[in-house]
Order: structure tokens, then C-alpha cells, then sequence
């Protein structure tokens, strides 16, 4: 009597998801995504292309399931640092702080790998990161307009286009002390734009440095 074993389609018996998500986190962050060929994907996952094709569909869909355990494993925490009990400005000069060590914890996949992936060629994936970012500032927007409704606009712009600075400066290999100054100067900056009164609410909030021109 012999027995006969079949072959099945998809994902390898050993597949593990967790660990495949977190190899292809690594590659796309120290590579970008333009850079990292399916081929480079394969191999390091350990996997066929058949077999990636069943997993994940497609590269562009590989990313995008990267980009959810990014947004809890890498990405800077902005809910947690927004929700602590101390003045705006202090909290979004908290974010930007924490938003140049991140970029920077890791010296082979610096910068955030969001604002990378919005600049990618691909149309699929450029819009998942996209859609990511724009949560981001909405998070940003929503929180400043709890407290400073008229200032949500300008100032969550101002923090988004900071941390998107931070982040390409970062992938210049510019060094963390460097990136906290930065940070820190931009805080100063929204301190004087936002000097939180006896209140909790601003005291001459559109006369700040912001509102130079």
C-alpha cells in the first residue's frame, strides 16, 4: 500500500503570518517600496511567489497589511501622547520629540514609513499610505480643535509638515541629537502660539509666531 502526498496551494504548512509581517515591515522601511522586488520578498520570507500570491495577493497588498502592524509597532504613538493630562503645546512639542527618536531608533530603517511610502510609484500603495497619513493629521486636527477650534487647521499642518521634515532628514542620516533640537525649536514654537492660559484656553492664540507674515 503506498500513500501519496498532495500538494496544497497557498501558504506552506510552517507559514507564520506574524513573523512574515514583521520581516516584510523591516524590508520595506530600510528599502522603500520601489526598491523591494517581490523577488527580494520571497526570499527572505521563505516563501515561493505562488505561495506569496495566495498569502498576501499582491506586493501592494503585502504593504498595506505592513502598514497596520506599523501604525501599532513603529509609528509614533500620537493618541497616547495627545491624551496626557499637560497643555496642548507641550503635548504636540512631545510629539514632535518622540517623532525624531523614532525616526532614528532603528540606524537601518530611518524616517517614517508612512510619509516614505507616499512618495512611492506604485498608485495602490502610495494611496494605503496615504489614507494612513491622513488619519495621522486627522488625530493631530481633532485633538488641537478640542481645545483651540479656530487653530486646528494651521497648527496640525504645521506639526504634520515638521514631522515630515524630521523624517526625510532622518533618511539624510541626520543625527538624533540634531533631530531633537529641531523638534524642540519647533516646540518653542508652539508655545509662543499657543500660551496656555489660567483656563486652558489660549491668551492671544492668533498673534504667535504662526501668524507672522
Amino acid at each position: 500500500m503506498t500513500t501519496k502526498t498532495i500538494a496544497t496551494r497557498g501558504r506552506p504548512r510552517q507559514f507564520d503570518l506574524d513573523k512574515a509581517l514583521a520581516t516584510a515591515q523591516r524590508l520595506f522601511h530600510t528599502k522603500g517600496y520601489d526598491a523591494l522586488s517581490v523577488a527580494d520578498l520571497t526570499r527572505e520570507l521563505g516563501i515561493n511567489p505562488p505561495s506569496f500570491y495566495a498569502a498576501f495577493g499582491s506586493k501592494s497588498g503585502l504593504y498595506a497589511q505592513v502598514l497596520d502592524r506599523y501604525a501599532s509597532t513603529g509609528a509614533v504613538p500620537l493618541q497616547e501622547i495627545l491624551q496626557a493630562e499637560r497643555p496642548l503645546a507641550a503635548s504636540l512639542g512631545e510629539v514632535l520629540v518622540q517623532a525624531a527618536r523614532y525616526y532614528v531608533a532603528d540606524a537601518a530603517a530611518t524616517g517614517c514609513m508612512v510619509l516614505e511610502g507616499t512618495h512611492c510609484n506604485d498608485p495602490e500603495a502610495r494611496a494605503a499610505a496615504a489614507s494612513f497619513h491622513a488619519e495621522a493629521q486627522d488625530v493631530l486636527r481633532r485633538a488641537i480643535a478640542a481645545r483651540y477650534p479656530m487653530e486646528a487647521d494651521r497648527l496640525a499642518d504645521f506639526v504634520s509638515t515638521t514631522m515630515a521634515g524630521l523624517s526625510a532628514t532622518a533618511r539624510h542620516g541626520q543625527s538624533l541629537e540634531r533631530l531633537v533640537a529641531t523638534a524642540q525649536l519647533a516646540g518653542m514654537a508652539l508655545a509662543q502660539a499657543l500660551p496656555d492660559g489660567p483656563s486652558g484656553h489660549a491668551s492671544g492664540s492668533r498673534s504667535g509666531f504662526i501668524d507672522q507674515e
